[in-house]
């Protein structure tokens, strides 16, 4: 089992930047893909991004390339989603998750929340125009 929580959310203009925290708890982390997701009101839950651990290979979202970044603390088992030039569009509860874990994966982490297995609780990012 692992726990997930989030942090770093809040409200920001339009142009601004926010660090979006998922800290990991409960077991390793070395061969899980770790993924970003966000669901605004109304809408499906969407990718945003997604980094495979053990070779930190990542996958973005057409809307958030070259706005958020992804990096990751091994030590502390968290992943950080640097998120600038912020749009109200980009408004919506993020959430971190992690599946279950494979060794000896190649390629990119998938996109899709169905592969993910623990999620967090969320965190609120709210972009003002």
């Amino acid at each position: 089992q692992i726990q997930l929580v989030e942090s770093g959310g809040g409200l920001v203009q339009a142009g601004a930047s926010l660090r979006l925290s998922c800290a990991a708890s409960g077991r390793t982390l070395g061969n899980s893909d770790v993924g970003w997701f966000r669901q605004a009101p109304g809408k499906e839950r969407e990718f945003v991004a997604a980094i495979r651990w053990s070779t930190g290979i990542t996958s973005y979202a057409d809307s958030v390339k070259g706005r958020f970044t992804l990096s990751r603390d091994n030590a502390k088992s968290t992943v950080y989603l640097q998120m600038d030039s912020l749009k109200p569009d980009d408004t919506a509860v993020y959430y971190c998750a992690v599946d279950r874990g494979l060794p000896l994966r190649t390629g990119s982490p998938p996109t899709s929340p169905n592969v993910y297995t623990y999620w967090g609780h969320g965190t609120q990012v709210t972009v003002s125009s």
